[in-house]
């Protein structure tokens, strides 16, 4: 696992220094510092990722590395080639559940 700590959001609430202490410090003003280079061994991953998902201004970031020869992820069902098909209109509005 491997993080990233944006600083520029984070608002100094300290819930990841509380979570993960060994990964996250506070500054002399109560702000995030990443501890390290951002690598997370697998034993503190509950504690990293706990952080993360308590951030409640998501400065935290997950970010994984992906080489050139690896596929590209999935883009989602590319058998429906119209989108347009279920566009919520006033005319199918009883499909979709739109009250007035």
């Amino acid at each position: 696992m491997r993080i990233k700590l944006d600083r520029t959001l984070c608002d100094g609430f300290g819930v990841c220094a509380k979570h993960a202490p060994r990964y996250f410090s506070l500054d002399d003003w109560g702000y995030a510092v990443l501890v390290g280079d951002g690598d997370i061994p697998e034993a503190d991953r509950d504690a990293v990722l706990r952080a993360l998902m308590d951030c409640p201004v998501h400065a935290i970031m997950e970010y994984s590395e992906r080489r050139p020869d690896d596929p590209p992820p999935p883009r989602g069902d590319l058998a429906d080639p119209d989108p347009a098909e279920h566009l919520k209109v006033d005319s199918n509005e009883a499909e979709w559940g739109f009250t007035r």
